[in-house]
């Protein structure tokens, strides 16, 4: 892959991650847990449940701002990285686009199949409020973007590490 295309990956990336951090975070801001449970119902339902919801997308801004920052210094560096700047896309797929896509908490599962009919490819285990649905299903579009513009990383990268290894 051409150092142009990394350096253009990395801004890309960079703007992406930047955007669905700052939603998640402005979201995680606004609503208590308690909150959540309020508006679903029962307690004993969904306390669990939103719990487990809000604790991965901690985890996921977390994993999202650490990226972006490391893609932003990578990008303002005089001279651009390719090695570094692979290395940080590697983290990016591994990191926030599994975590979104495989949440600890297991609140919700992608189904493929959807995604063909033009259906939303996420399904929540439980109903959720509007305002959860809409930031999940916003940071599905950008997380699905990213996995599809590096998964050359998550089996590429790595073989090329081993190969470098393994003459070293």
């Amino acid at each position: 892959m051409s150092g142009r295309h990394v350096k253009q990956l990395c801004e890309d990336t960079y703007t992406r991650l930047k955007k669905v951090s700052m939603e998640l975070e402005r979201f995680l801001n606004q609503v208590t847990l308690s909150g959540l449970v309020a508006q679903s119902g029962d307690p004993e339902e969904y306390e669990a449940y939103y719990r487990s919801y809000l604790s991965d997308l901690r985890h996921l801004l977390v994993y999202c701002e650490n990226a972006y920052e490391k893609l932003g210094v990578c990008l303002r560096r005089a001279r651009f990285n390719e090695d570094f700047a692979e290395e940080i896309l590697y983290q990016v797929y591994h990191n926030c686009v599994n975590n979104f896509y495989y949440p600890r908490g297991e609140v919700y599962d992608e189904d493929g199949r959807y995604a063909y009919t033009g259906q939303e490819a996420i399904v929540f285990r439980k109903q959720v409020t509007p305002e959860l649905q809409n930031l999940t299903l916003s940071a599905s579009k950008v997380f699905e973007h990213l996995r599809d513009e590096l998964q050359y990383y998550e089996t590429d990268y790595l073989t090329k590490r081993r190969m470098q290894s393994m003459g070293s």
